[in-house]
C-alpha cells in the first residue's frame, strides 16, 4: 500500500513539475520613469523602449514621449505628441511609430472624453511627427497591430450611432465599438474591414504569425466604474478578413493593462477591476501561446497597476509607470514612477 502511494505521489509531482518549470525568469528594477502618469502606452523600436501618452488630473492629456535606452538604463524626453491625447492606439512598423485616435478635452463645459480620428507617424530617428490621413471613425481606447505592411485599428469606445453626444462621460450613454479599420502606410489610405465579434475597449492585442489576437478589455462603457471586464480572446486573420472561433480565455478578466509580444507569445500585464465590493489594480502577468491555445501564469508584477506602458526589448519585458489603484476614487491620484523589468530565463530565450 505504501509503495502504491509513493508511486502515485511521484507520478503526481512529475505532472506538476513541467508547469512549474514554465514560470521562470526574474524581476529587476530599471531607472524610474521621469514623469509618472497613467493611460500610457508602450512600444519597442530599434532596440529602445518608447512610452507615449499620459493622463493628468482633470482628464488633461499630457502628450508625453520618452525614449528608454536599455544599455545605459536612461530615459530621454523626446518631442511631445503633435496633438496631446489620451487612450491612444499605437503600433510599430518599419522603424516608425503610429498613433491613432484617442480622446481630447472638450472646448468648453465639464471634463469629458472627446473621441478623435487623428492619425500620426512618429520617426524616432528624427524626433518628428507627421500627420496622416484620419481614420474613417472617431474613437478612443482602441488597439492597433501591424501585419504584412498594414496596420489594423480595432475596437474602442465612442458615442452611440446617431447620437447628439460629442463626448464620453460616465453618466451619459455611449458604447464600446467593434470597428476594424485597415491603414496602408504606402498610400496613406484607409479601408473598413470585418467587425470584431465582441465590441470592447481598453483591451490588449498582439500579432503572431500574421494573425491578430484581441484579449480581454472592457464591455459597454469606457469607464471602469460603469463597465464590465471580459476575458474573451478573439483571433483575426487579415488575409481572409475573418474572425475565427473564440480562443482560450485569459485567466484573469481585466482591462487597462499593458501588452507585448515575445517569441510568438502575447503577454498581458496589470489592469484594473471594479465592482460594488472592490476597486483594485492587478499584479497579474499572463502569457498566451496561440500555437497551443493556452495560457501561462508568470511571476507576479512587483507592484499592481493599470494604465501602464509595456514593451519587450531583447530578452527583457519592460513596464513603466501607471496608477497603483483603480480609477475613480475621489481625491485619489496615485501614479508611480516604478520601472519593473522581467528578465526571461534561458529556456524562454
Amino acid at each position: 500500500m505504501q509503495a502504491l502511494l509513493l508511486m502515485f505521489l511521484m507520478s503526481f509531482l512529475s505532472i506538476l513539475s513541467p508547469a512549474q518549470a514554465q514560470t521562470t525568469g526574474k524581476w529587476v528594477k530599471g531607472a524610474p520613469f521621469p514623469q509618472p502618469s497613467e493611460e500610457l502606452v508602450g512600444v519597442s523600436s530599434g532596440g529602445k523602449f518608447y512610452v507615449l501618452g499620459g493622463l493628468g488630473p482633470g482628464w488633461i492629456p499630457q502628450g508625453l514621449v520618452y525614449e528608454y535606452e536599455p544599455t545605459i538604463d536612461k530615459w530621454t524626453k523626446r518631442k511631445a505628441m503633435a496633438l496631446p491625447s489620451h487612450h491612444i492606439a499605437i503600433t510599430e512598423l518599419d522603424g516608425k511609430l503610429y498613433v491613432f485616435g484617442g480622446f481630447v478635452p472638450p472646448h468648453s463645459g465639464p471634463p469629458a472624453w472627446v473621441p478623435i480620428n487623428n492619425a500620426w507617424e512618429y520617426d524616432p530617428t528624427t524626433d518628428r511627427w507627421k500627420a496622416l490621413a484620419p481614420m474613417p471613425s472617431k474613437r478612443g481606447s482602441a488597439v492597433a497591430a501591424s501585419v504584412n505592411g498594414k496596420i489594423y485599428v480595432i475596437g474602442g469606445a465612442a458615442p452611440h450611432p446617431g447620437s447628439q453626444e460629442t463626448s464620453l462621460q460616465p453618466g451619459r450613454p455611449h458604447r464600446s465599438v467593434s470597428t476594424v479599420e485597415e491603414y496602408d502606410p504606402k498610400n496613406d489610405s484607409w479601408s473598413v474591414r470585418s467587425s470584431m465579434p465582441t465590441a470592447r475597449n481598453h483591451a490588449a492585442v498582439g500579432a503572431v504569425n500574421s494573425k491578430i489576437y484581441v484579449i480581454g478589455g472592457r464591455l459597454g462603457s469606457a469607464f471602469i466604474f460603469t463597465a464590465s471586464n471580459t476575458n474573451v480572446v478573439e483571433e483575426y486573420d487579415p488575409a481572409t478578413d475573418q474572425w475565427g472561433l473564440v480562443k482560450a480565455r485569459m485567466p484573469t478578466a481585466r482591462s487597462g493593462g499593458a501588452w507585448m509580444v515575445y517569441r510568438d507569445r502575447i503577454y498581458v500585464a496589470g489592469g484594473e477591476h471594479q465592482d460594488e465590493h472592490l476597486m483594485a489594480a492587478f499584479r497579474a502577468l499572463e502569457a498566451y501561446d496561440p500555437a497551443t491555445n493556452s495560457w501561462e501564469d508568470l511571476p507576479k508584477m512587483p507592484m499592481p497597476r493599470h494604465g501602464l506602458a509595456g514593451a519587450v526589448v531583447g530578452d527583457r519585458l519592460y513596464l513603466a509607470s501607471g496608477d497603483i489603484q483603480s480609477a475613480g476614487i475621489t481625491g485619489m491620484h496615485v501614479v508611480t514612477d516604478a520601472h519593473d523589468i522581467f528578465e526571461f530565463s534561458n529556456r524562454e530565450r
